[in-house]
């Protein structure tokens, strides 16, 4: 980490993420639970490397923007990309795009049962990288899937349940780029022979769809789900999108005013992930895959998608320009929640890193594996 080093704290590394993780499942309350886990991590470090004191203590505190900053500059591309696709979700909704996907879906999808099904069945195509799979998928099942009154906490577990999973036993994904390149050499080879044995994103993508079909809830989402049937309340509490909804006029807006403007953003995402790779520099597709850096292809290929959207709605005549440009301040807003916590995710995750975090387990894991190895596939 760049201003920060790496100290060995052996236990009291993992102790500032399962604190986080304690305070939100308490709490129901990410923010505070996160930003509480950075705190704590960082008295720890400064304590550990200083010795304890209230001159340390007040470091602690004074160093955690320190480390924030680092994980925003280090990921800068990926929160451009989600600042870019909130603003292109919001065009096409104000353009009339996705109530007019969402009407016709409809004719032909009958129930909550099928938009769901539909919803995990497009997570399971757009397999290429995980941040991207969530925000499509969600871009364009959420205006359908509010039809038929599924709750926004449904939706967000379908996708969730198929995001990561598919990403980690898809061979051309980003994940697949990255395990394989963790493995070291022939680490691609690897990953893909490991695709079989990875239990966790088999049953999980198995559970989700076995739950959707049979249309079982229990616990929260009982709760949740019952709140959108009989209330219409499909986000139990207040609706991030009423004021957007309530600029929409209903009389405009076609269905290829929402899949033409996805499908170029796939597709230019997916050039700007081999762009990232050389592979416009004489390699070879999947080398260029390989080589490529997800959150600049991401970054740009959702450029170059809102650039097209631009153009398309000022040649359909769907919107002005005016309209559009301000369009692009909402969409950045809708998504602050989102980079708000990737960016106090993040920052934990440097935190850990710098007390060695990693190392540690690692350590644990060789020093016990001997005792538990039956163990490790259910741990």
């Amino acid at each position: 980490m760049e201003g920060f080093e790496l100290i060995a704290t052996g236990l009291w590394s993992i102790v500032p993420p399962i604190l986080a993780l304690v305070l939100a499942l308490i709490t129901k309350e990410v923010y505070s639970s996160l930003t509480i886990g950075v705190f704590t991590g960082m008295i720890i470090y400064q304590f550990t490397l200083n010795g304890a004191g209230g001159e340390q203590l007040v470091a602690s505190f004074t160093m955690v923007p320190q480390m924030m900053a680092e994980q925003i500059a280090g990921n800068g591309a990926l929160l451009l990309f989600l600042a870019l696709l909130g603003a292109l979700t919001v065009v096409i909704a104000t353009a009339g795009g996705s109530r007019a996907y969402a009407e016709w879906v409809t004719t032909h999808v009958k129930n909550a049962r099928a938009a769901s099904i539909l919803t995990a069945l497009l997570g399971i195509i757009i397999f290429v990288d995980d941040y991207f799979n969530c925000l499509t998928v969600g871009a364009v099942m959420r205006p359908v899937t509010d039809k038929f009154r599924v709750s926004h906490e449904k939706l967000a577990w379908i996708i969730d349940s198929t995001a990561a999973p598919v990403c980690i036993i898809a061979p051309v994904s980003s994940w697949a780029v990255a395990v394989g390149g963790y493995m070291g050499e022939d680490g691609f080879n690897t990953f893909v022979a490991s695709i079989p044995y990875n239990f966790y994103a088999l049953l999980t993508i198995v559970m989700m769809i076995g739950l959707v079909v049979m249309k079982v809830d229990f616990g929260p989402m009982a709760k949740h789900e019952q709140n959108a049937i009989y209330k219409n309340d499909l986000f139990s509490g207040s609706n991030p999108y009423a004021m957007l909804d309530e600029d929409i006029d209903e009389s405009k807006g076609k269905v290829i005013d929402l899949v033409l403007p996805i499908l170029v953003l796939v597709a230019c995402c997916v050039i700007g992930m081999i762009y990232s790779g050389g592979f416009f520099s004489g390699a070879g597709f999947v080398e260029a895959f390989s080589n490529s850096d997800a959150s600049i292809g991401l970054m740009l290929g959702s450029a170059f998608g809102l650039v097209f959207a631009f153009i398309y709605y000022l040649i359909r005549r769907s919107m002005s320009f005016k309209e559009m440009m301000a369009c692009i301040p909402e969409g950045f807003k809708a998504m602050v929640p989102a980079i708000l916590i990737l960016t106090f995710a993040w920052t934990l995750k440097g935190m850990t890193d710098s007390l060695g975090a990693k190392f540690f387990v690692r350590d644990f894991v060789r020093t016990s594996a001997t005792g538990i190895q039956m163990l490790l596939p259910v741990i």
